[in-house]
Parts: C-alpha cells; sequence; structure tokens
C-alpha cells in the first residue's frame, strides 16, 4: 500500500487558478485584484506556459491579415495583454512586430516573459505555488470545491470558492468526470520542439532570405533537396525563423515530431509525451547541422538552447455550453457575448507543409460560454483547452487570446464570489462590458 505521512497542507481562497500560462496569470491577476483571495498552482517553477516552457517564443494574434504587403500592422486585441506587453517591452523583453506570411507578430524574451509575470502576480498579492501538480478534485456532489495536489513539502489541499482551469490540458474538467473531447475523434496536432540558434548572422541571413519570419520557397527547396540526397532527416520542409531580442539569435519552429509508427503523437500519453521529448531533441540536432551547412549566415550557429518541453498544440478540450465552430472562424463570426477576439488563421501542422488559412481585414470572437462546462458547478476552463472544433482551436489556442480568455475568466470568477452566484448563471454580455470597460475595445 502506497503511503505519505507527511502532514497536508491546508489553504481555502476565494479563487483558485490551475496553471501559470498567459491564461491563468491574467486570470489570476483579474480576480486578484477585485480584492479576492487568489491561489495560482503551477507544476514548474515559472509562469509562461507554451510561451516559456514550450518555447513558443511569440506573441502570436494581436494583429490582422492582409494581402498588402506594405500595409502596416493593424492591431485589434487588446486589455491585460496591453499591460503585459508594456512590461516586457519597458526592459526591452518584446521585439517589434515582424511579418508572418499575411500578419505579424512579436517575440519575446522568455525569461522576461517570467519576470513580468512574477512581478505582476506578487503586485496583486496572489498566493502562488511553484513546483507543485495537482492530483485529484475535490467535489461536493457535482460541485468543483477545490483540488489536491503534490509539492516537495508533502500533500496541498487548496479550498476554493471558484476553481479555474487554465491547465491547458483541461485537467480539472477531465479530473471532476465532466464532459471533455480530443481533438477531431481523438487524432491531435502534433507537437514541436522549438529551439534557439545563436551565432547567426542575422543581417545577412535576412538580406538574402528576406525578413518575413515564415521562409520562402527557396528554403522550402533547399530542405526538400537534402531531404531527397539523404544526407539528412528533415521531416517538415515549410519552416519558421524568427529573429529574437538578442542579437545574432534565431528562433527556430521547424521540427515535426510524429510517432516512429507515424502517428501523431498525443502529449496526454506518457508514452507519446516521452517519445515526442527524445524525437524532437533528435530532430533539433539536424535542423541547426542544416542550418550550418546550407543557409547564409548561420555558417558559424549552435544551439543555444531547447524548449524545457516539446511544445504542445493541442490535447484534451472542456465541453461548453458553446463549441466554437469552424465556420465561426472562417466566417469571421460575432457573438453578443464575444469576450475576446482573434484575427489568427487556422494553422494545421500536419504534413511536411502546414496549413495556413487566413483571415483578412478581419476577425472572428469567442463567446463566453466556451468556458464554461456543460455540467459541473464552481469551475470555468480556459486557455487552449477551450470548448472548440479540431481546427477552430488551431486559431484560437495562441498567446494574444489566452491573455483575453484568462482576463475574462478572472471578472467571471470574481462576480461569482462576490455576487454569491453560479458561474453558468452569469451573462457573458456583462463580462464583455466589463471589459471594454478595462481597454478591452470589443466594440470599437
Amino acid at each position: 500500500m502506497a503511503v505519505d505521512r507527511r502532514a497536508t497542507l491546508q489553504r481555502t481562497c476565494d479563487v483558485l487558478v490551475v496553471g501559470g500560462g498567459a491564461t491563468g496569470v491574467s486570470a489570476a491577476v483579474t480576480a486578484a485584484r477585485h480584492g479576492l483571495s487568489v491561489c495560482l498552482i503551477e507544476k514548474y517553477g515559472f509562469c509562461g506556459g507554451g510561451a516559456v516552457a514550450g518555447l513558443s517564443g511569440t506573441i502570436c494574434g494581436l494583429y490582422e491579415a492582409t494581402d498588402d504587403v506594405k500595409a502596416p500592422p493593424v492591431k485589434v486585441v487588446h486589455g491585460f495583454v496591453d499591460e503585459f506587453i508594456h512590461l516586457m517591452e519597458k526592459v526591452g523583453g518584446l521585439a517589434p512586430p515582424v511579418r508572418y506570411g499575411k500578419t505579424f507578430t512579436r517575440v519575446h524574451d522568455p525569461l522576461v516573459w517570467r519576470e513580468a509575470a512574477d512581478e505582476l502576480l506578487q503586485a496583486a498579492d496572489v498566493e502562488i505555488f511553484f513546483h507543485t501538480t495537482v492530483t485529484g478534485v475535490l467535489l461536493d456532489g457535482d460541485r468543483v470545491v477545490g483540488v489536491s495536489a503534490y509539492c516537495k513539502e508533502g500533500v496541498l489541499d487548496v479550498r476554493a470558492a471558484t476553481v479555474i482551469d487554465a491547465s491547458g490540458d483541461a485537467d480539472i474538467v477531465a479530473m471532476a468526470g465532466f464532459e471533455t473531447f480530443i481533438g477531431a475523434d481523438g487524432r491531435v496536432q502534433n507537437p514541436t520542439m522549438i529551439f534557439r540558434l545563436l551565432g547567426v548572422d542575422v543581417d545577412r541571413f535576412q538580406s538574402h532570405f528576406g525578413s518575413d519570419t515564415i521562409m520562402p520557397a527557396a528554403v522550402t527547396s533547399l530542405i526538400q533537396e537534402a531531404v531527397e540526397s539523404r544526407k539528412y532527416d528533415l521531416p517538415r520542409s515549410k519552416i519558421w525563423l524568427f529573429p529574437t531580442t538578442r542579437p545574432g539569435e534565431l528562433l527556430c519552429n521547424c521540427t515535426r515530431v510524429v510517432g516512429s509508427d507515424g502517428r501523431e503523437l498525443n502529449p496526454l500519453y506518457a508514452a507519446d509525451f516521452t517519445e515526442a521529448e527524445l524525437a524532437g531533441r533528435r530532430q533539433v540536432r539536424e535542423y541547426a547541422r542544416f542550418f550550418r551547412d546550407t543557409l547564409v549566415g548561420c555558417e558559424q550557429s549552435w544551439v543555444n538552447d531547447t524548449a524545457i518541453q516539446v511544445g504542445v498544440r493541442q490535447t484534451r478540450q472542456g465541453l461548453g455550453t458553446y463549441v466554437l465552430r469552424n465556420d465561426d472562424v472562417v466566417h469571421a463570426a460575432k457573438f453578443a457575448d464575444g469576450i475576446a477576439r482573434s484575427p489568427w488563421p487556422i494553422e494545421l501542422h500536419s504534413g511536411q507543409k502546414p496549413i495556413v488559412n487566413w483571415i483578412k481585414n478581419d476577425f472572428y470572437e469567442i463567446p463566453f460560454r466556451c468556458f464554461v462546462p456543460v455540467r459541473g458547478e464552481g469551475l470555468l476552463f480556459a486557455g487552449r483547452c477551450l470548448s472548440a472544433e479540431h481546427e477552430a482551436v488551431a486559431s484560437a489556442r495562441v498567446t494574444a487570446q489566452c491573455f483575453s480568455y484568462g482576463q475574462a475568466a478572472g471578472h467571471a470568477a470574481a462576480l461569482a464570489v462576490s455576487g454569491s452566484i453560479a458561474l453558468r448563471a452569469i451573462d457573458g454580455r456583462k463580462i464583455r462590458e466589463i471589459l471594454n470597460n478595462e481597454g478591452a475595445q470589443l466594440d470599437d
């Protein structure tokens, strides 16, 4: 029989947030600013989620897409993300907008991301539990009343009036036995091992290949020729390379991690997650060797760092009272209870060449109902585990939108606690109104 005879730590709070990515940080800070007691549980020793641990490295989803290559960036997402951006800009941790196909993105320093999150959480008096992993949910019937977690000190029990699942994998929803689903009939988008390359002559590199971070056809052809020659094993030919805030560095999003049997690996499964890490690191070395041997400006380059874990695009999602449809994204749908905007394209990462479906000169909205579980009380879920169809989540999961989701969830939690009302009784139009009053500009 397994035992742990250490004493159980106890906490009670108004709002518990599980997961310290963009969604979790935004939710925790927003709720705490209402004067509520807030706890945040994060499995790593820092916040950032996929943006930092997964080294995605960019704040995507801020700007409209357009066919006009001379058009300047048109920013359509505002709110908490603006405050976070300002903090990173102050210390040089966020690069100016760079071209990403038909839109723009911004590259951040992952160390500065962590420190910005630290500053905001501490200023809001959020109680943070780093290096802590949730192991179970505390239930009273169908009401989530807290969680049980593991840390080095022992078992941690946190009781809360409202719980926000910002785990990215709908862990709390699943632990409670509430309805979830996985991708398209269980198939998810493959993970990616992102890495940073130092020693690059970035000026020469951009002079030769251009300033678009989605590499041109010439690079795709070089990769295909290298594979055909059997000198390199490079499973993805359309790649993205981003100059960073640091001199001589490229952020490299180019690996395609699939199973040895050709399956799209699902990080929900221990064996798949492990295989993804092993395969990802092998691919990093192979792409780095190819860059050094082949790409102008990369002749003296070397791998500076890989992501702490393989980057996860999609796993398990909560089933909400509304499921964001693929058509909602493609046709730029708007909702009365829309609490976030997204101009980001649908990115499908399968095969050698990712498929990108652009939303041009427009954006769609994500309704509050995508974060309210169809069953269960005392719980919201938000982030990449939002209630959305397979293609829709391939757009809606990116960083700028996750900041917006967390801000909305934090306000909803405050309404529920302060007004003693059920989360599912909250009208998303009220959350939209509050967000607009905070500068989200959803009606502009």
